[in-house]
């Protein structure tokens, strides 16, 4: 993953839980240094590493931590210069997410060795959409729940998000229900 990724994972840790969280979670992890470069690769067990060990520190499931940092992701990377690509990607979570592959494949422009995810919205009805998420890393479901979770919030949308079609089920794809509970006007 770039270090992009890592930079929001520590900003993340550092907003919510402070500099010591930060401190215990990078040496769990094995991170000697953690001034990440934005646009160099790193190793991605070295995100799920940090992952872990802020599951250790923090007293959470990864999962809850992976969710928290869907939520974080969204705003982490508005505010880090990509908030007028992702303004031109859709004013509505569903005109979004319909576009998501069309904003990683411009992101890749920046960042020539990405390998983004895949994303599929399947209609099924004004108030919701299946969404299906293909990726090479696996285990990041409760981070697509967070993300889809942030992104409403972004647009003033109401959701709930639920994992209907597990990838551990033999699946090349993980596949989630996303339900509107509040939607603004068309």
């Amino acid at each position: 993953m770039y270090g992009l990724v890592n930079q929001a994972v520590r900003q993340m840790v550092l907003c919510e839980h402070g500099q010591n969280a930060w401190e215990a979670i990078r040496r769990k992890a094995a991170v000697e240094d953690d001034d990440f470069v934005a646009m160099q690769q790193y190793p991605d067990e070295q995100t799920y590493d940090l992952v872990a060990a802020a599951s250790e520190a923090l007293g959470a499931p990864a999962e809850a931590v992976l969710r928290e940092f869907g939520h974080y992701w969204v705003r982490y990377v508005a505010d880090s210069g990509y908030g007028d690509l992702m303004k031109a990607a859709g004013r509505s979570l569903r005109e979004f997410l319909t576009n998501l592959d069309h904003l990683h494949a411009r992101v890749g422009l920046t960042f020539p060795a990405l390998r983004p995810p895949e994303f599929t919205v399947i209609e099924d009805g004004q108030a919701r959409i299946r969404l299906e998420y293909r990726s090479p890393r696996e285990g990041l479901a409760p981070f697509v729940i967070g993300l889809v979770e942030g992104l409403a919030e972004r647009f003033d949308e109401r959701v709930v998000v639920s994992l209907i079609g597990p990838r551990s089920e033999g699946r090349d794809h993980d596949e989630f229900l996303i339900e509107f509970t509040e939607m603004k006007p068309a």
